[in-house]
């Protein structure tokens, strides 16, 4: 059904979920997470429910209880599909939003025409203000008349993760409650000042419950913001503008190029657990050097192969230099380059980096080639970005990927990789 306020076309929900069942685990068979934004009337719910239940069958994980005190592990997940998605009083709070005696009339008539108003998660939170959300979770369905609890039981029965905004003070939306585990969803404006004042309060949300991270709703022209900050506090959930080939969606490429590439990177344990005296994981905190890397960059070949003649340079062989760096906390982010080889197709550059690094548990290697270019705007001529603690130490040869993250056929550098 079309809705409004979105640019995209409508999509029957059936063809959305054949889609999902039958491309599921064909890339990896840890178990696939369907968030859902819905506004639907209870009576709708429990179709939905319906639909959802007769399409996955034993592919669908359904909770024991309806509230979890602790998420299964993805490895007792593995083949499963769960459903995250705020609990159905949510339409409740709908109603109440346009006005009950307004609406109570046509619901069943919107409901029917598909032209519910769509208050998509994203843009609730655009502004990044921290302000109280209407929704509460603790409210009693009950309360609201025109809410059918039979109706929408089979709805919520079905919800693994629990997802919600936050309401009233960052501070308290943070909390733990030891009997219950939650979805939280921050913007990246919320989640840049939660950081600067309840740093730790998150880190601590974070090691029981799950934190997703969205782009602010002025990023229209699908531009996304540095995941880095979201991933050093053990946000689970970072989600990115997937038309923005940027560093930023480069750098989750390469974070998930981890364990497999798989799409499950588990944190480390600084992250899951706290100190004797309760203390937690300061990403900001000045530490010492645990790790060292040393990257080698010997040369590189290939854009021969890969590119025409004319694509560097229309009167001579390319200029190239290779940019390596880190990504991670602080005050492990740097970037350094070589120099540049003029009129090779075949740079060989032979130069040694050194990166000491205070949480190489969370750091990224980042590699790109540019072609220098005087007058204009210099070249792409590849990039990489790998997990440093996936990295195989020795000689490598490394495959270098266009803009989007696709692998080239042939262009590859030659580096030494060593972590003392």
């Amino acid at each position: 059904v079309p809705f409004e306020r979105t640019l995209t076309a409508p999509v029957e929900i059936m063809r959305c979920l054949k889609s999902i069942k039958e491309y599921a685990f064909c890339a990896s068979t840890y178990p696939l997470v369907i968030t859902l934004e819905d506004h639907l009337t209870a009576d709708l719910q429990a179709k939905v429910a319906g639909m959802i239940t007769e399409t996955f069958g034993d592919l669908l994980y359904v909770p024991s209880s309806d509230t979890l005190n602790e998420f299964p592990s993805p490895e007792a997940l593995m083949r499963r599909i769960i459903i995250s998605t705020k609990p159905p009083q949510e339409y409740r709070e709908f109603l109440k939003a346009q006005g009950d005696q307004k609406i109570s009339g046509n619901a069943d008539k919107l409901a029917e025409e598909g032209n519910l108003r769509r208050i998509d998660s994203n843009a609730d939170d655009s502004d990044g203000k921290d302000e109280p959300d209407d929704e509460d979770d603790e409210e009693s369905e009950e309360e609201d008349p025109k809410f059918q609890p039979d109706t929408a039981c089979e709805y919520r029965k079905l919800i693994t993760i629990h997802a919600g905004k936050p309401k009233g003070r960052m501070r308290d939306a943070l909390k733990v409650d030891p009997d219950k585990v939650r979805r939280l969803s921050l913007s990246e404006t919320q989640l840049g000042k939660a950081t600067a004042s309840h740093g730790a309060d998150i880190i601590r949300f974070t090691q029981r419950n799950i934190l997703r991270i969205y782009p602010k709703g002025t990023r229209i022209n699908s531009s996304n913001y540095d995941p880095m900050k979201a991933w050093t506090h053990g946000a689970q959930m970072v989600a990115f503008n997937m038309q923005g080939h940027d560093k930023s969606l480069r750098l989750m490429q390469g974070f998930f190029r981890a364990n497999g590439g798989c799409g499950y990177v588990k944190k480390p344990d600084f992250l899951l657990k706290t100190g004797p005296n309760g203390e937690v994981f300061d990403p900001k905190a000045s530490l010492p050097v645990k790790k060292t890397l040393k990257v080698k960059v010997y040369m590189g070949d290939g854009w021969r192969m890969d590119f025409s003649k004319t694509h560097f340079d229309a009167f001579s062989p390319p200029d190239f230099y290779a940019r390596v760096g880190i990504a991670g906390v602080r005050a492990d982010c740097v970037m350094k380059k070589t120099r540049t080889i003029e009129d090779q197709w075949v740079p060989v550059w032979d130069e040694e980096f050194t990166f000491p690094l205070t949480v190489p548990e969370l750091a990224l290697l980042r590699v790109e080639v540019q072609e220098y270019d005087m007058s204009e705007k210099h070249d792409f001529g590849g990039q990489t970005c790998l997990p440093v603690m996936e990295l195989k130490q020795g000689i490598r040869a490394v495959p270098l990927h266009d803009r989007k993250g696709n692998r080239y056929k042939s262009v590859r550098l030659l580096m030494r990789f060593e972590l003392i």
